[in-house]
């Protein structure tokens, strides 16, 4: 399968991603210990415009590698369609979750945290970087975001 479509432009690369990070509920989530081991899971997250949301377990690999690390690399879609975000990470205990973060999770996933125990600590990601790019057409242009901020579109 090969895309016969022109390259797009900064613009609506940002607009393609914004709306996938809108309306996707899964991304692939990449961590590492303190031994530089790699981590690579699928959460549910939420994105509120300008973080993204996860919540897992504090004791597996991926919520003490999101903790001890403060970064991780997400990803969303297939090899022909790629988005990547690199980011820095906050932890949040049960409690510390701002309610409007919480309920839109919730909205969108079809998943309460909340109700889960207090194992569960919630992460949130601010992008520092983004990359996307539909096949190696696109490979030029490719970064969106650098140092958390957005590319010019003029």
């Amino acid at each position: 399968m090969t895309n016969t479509q022109p390259p797009r432009d900064t613009a609506r690369r940002i607009r393609d991603v914004l709306g996938r990070l809108d309306e996707e509920q899964d991304i692939w989530v990449s961590t590492a210990d303190t031994t530089g081991e790699p981590y690579l899971v699928p959460l549910s997250f939420l994105w509120d415009g300008s973080h993204l949301w996860l919540c897992t377990r504090l004791s597996n690999p991926t919520g003490r590698n999101l903790a001890a690390g403060g970064r991780a690399r997400l990803a969303l879609g297939h090899t022909r369609d790629v988005v990547l975000l690199d980011g820095e990470v906050t932890t949040l205990g049960p409690g510390q979750v701002p309610v409007e973060a919480a309920d839109a999770f919730h909205k969108k996933t079809g998943w309460d945290p909340r109700g889960s125990g207090p194992a569960y600590h919630w992460f949130r990601v601010r992008p520092t970087a983004v990359e996307a790019w539909n096949e190696e057409p696109e490979l030029k242009g490719r970064h969106l975001m650098r140092d958390g901020v957005w590319a010019e579109t003029v």
